[in-house]
């Protein structure tokens, strides 16, 4: 299981920290969603998940300080502190009573304020979480951004890859990461690719060394994270091998439970591997906006046949 330290979620959220003498290093989050504790503030506890970040706006700040007597508030806080869940936030600018905090700060829960709305705020954390701690892998490829596209390049040591990718950064294309991939699973439909910190810009080319793409060819021509939607295998061409010449079926590989398009391509000195990348990035992009020339070609030839294609067509 992933988590992240309450530091850099506070950092991350520009949150205002309302208790500083807790020690929030030693704190990880690692659940990446959020709990709204009106029923907890009326005296229910079960069910109740204390591994969540805990989000106050002005419904349940309001039922705290004017429902009840501050005596039954004080009684009621106490059982809710004492679940030390990672911390609490109070939107809106929320003042939070003196008392509020004595309680948070007796349980060494932190507290904190945030100029967001509620809705905003839980909307953001939430979905910054599901990256932070999404299920995430290594692998040995080359991640490029292709007009739009993120086209994985995947191949033995020495195929090629990276050559591919400097051809497609001279050609106006962007590189997310080098030789290794970390590919974070941040839902059933998207899987998103960066570069280890280390190796984040840089390229290998054999022969010739490291380059830093980013300081050589501008910022222009690097990018932090991409999604993944396109795998390109390249393997040594087998003369033995029958490949796919129409492309009338997608193969797919699979990461972490999600499926993505794959294609095999057959390495031979003189093919431009760039040219070939680019031509399926386009493909596939013309592929999910509805047009798929193998199908389109087949119509043709199945109409050609009953007699139907038109002498313009031909």
């Amino acid at each position: 299981m992933y988590s992240v330290s309450l530091t850099k979620v506070a950092k991350k959220m520009n949150l205002k920290n309302l208790i500083p003498e807790i020690n929030l290093d030693d704190i990880l989050i690692s659940d990446p969603d959020i709990n709204r504790p009106a029923v907890q503030f009326g005296g229910f506890f079960d069910h109740f998940d204390a591994n969540r970040i805990q989000v106050c706006g002005n419904v349940e700040h309001a039922f705290v300080t004017s429902m009840r007597s501050e005596e039954e508030n004080k009684k009621n806080l106490d059982k809710f502190f004492s679940y030390k869940f990672p911390c609490i936030v109070f939107c809106r600018d929320i003042a939070p009573e003196p008392y509020i905090l004595e309680i948070a700060k007796k349980h060494g829960v932190p507290a904190f304020s945030s100029n967001m709305t509620t809705a905003s705020f839980v909307s953001e954390i939430v979905r910054w979480l599901h990256v932070e701690l999404a299920p995430r892998i290594t692998v040995h490829a080359v991640l490029v951004d292709v007009y739009g596209e993120g086209v994985l390049i995947m191949g033995e040591s020495g195929i090629g890859k990276s050559e591919a990718a400097l051809e497609l950064i001279k050609r106006g294309h962007r590189l997310v990461s080098d030789d290794v991939v970390e590919i974070k699973k941040v839902s059933d439909e998207t899987l998103i690719g960066s570069a280890p910190a280390v190796t984040r810009h840089f390229i290998e080319l054999r022969g010739i060394g490291i380059i830093d793409v980013k300081t050589l060819f501008g910022v222009e021509c690097v990018k932090m994270t991409q999604s993944i939607d396109l795998v390109i295998k390249l393997e040594e061409w087998d003369k033995e091998r029958k490949y796919d010449r129409m492309g009338l079926e997608d193969h797919y590989t699979e990461f972490l439970g999600n499926k993505v398009v794959c294609h095999s391509i057959p390495i031979r000195p003189g093919r431009n591997l760039a040219i070939i990348v680019e031509s399926a990035a386009v493909n596939h992009r013309q592929k999910k906006m509805g047009y798929d020339a193998a199908k389109e070609l087949l119509k043709r030839v199945n109409m050609n046949i009953a007699g139907e294609l038109e002498e313009d067509d031909r």
